[in-house]
């Protein structure tokens, strides 16, 4: 898989329109969950693509510390479904925060996670903060990187 980064204004129509295709894929159709996925921060956001011979097939989207949370963080976390369980989204994510360590170093990185992935973001050296809250319906809970 090949990662790159790039700022709203850099992304082309087509990968634009392929990220909000993959994230409506995951996080509407396949969680069944109706939510408002485009919510006027995605101009203020890095875009970390994975493309495969496919196309786009990972995506995570990461915000400077006040655009989003006080500190620098990662969310949309996304892969397709013909792609899970390549190791794309260990990959995806190792680039999101080595990205956030390089820009803004020695910041703690938060993310909303969901419940179910908690162990996967603890792999990543995430650790868990609060309590279990509801985001759209779905379980979460906050997690931050030291």
């Amino acid at each position: 898989m090949e990662i790159k980064i790039k700022s709203y204004k850099d992304l082309s129509k087509a990968e634009l329109y392929r990220i909000l295709q993959l994230r409506n894929e995951v996080f509407i159709v396949e969680q069944n969950c109706p939510y408002l996925d485009i919510d006027n921060l995605d101009e203020k956001a890095y875009h970390v693509l994975g493309f495969n011979k496919a196309g786009i097939c990972a995506y995570t989207r990461v915000f400077e510390a006040g655009d989003y949370f006080k500190d620098p963080s990662i969310g949309r976390v996304a892969v397709s479904k013909a792609s899970r369980s390549l190791g794309y989204g260990k990959k995806i994510m190792q680039a999101s925060v080595e990205f956030i360590e390089t820009k803004w170093p020695k910041q703690p990185i938060v993310l909303s996670a969901q419940l179910y992935l908690k162990n996967f973001y603890k792999e990543l050296g995430f650790k868990t903060k609060g309590e279990e809250y509801l985001e759209d319906d779905i379980p979460h809970i906050k997690m931050i990187r030291p």
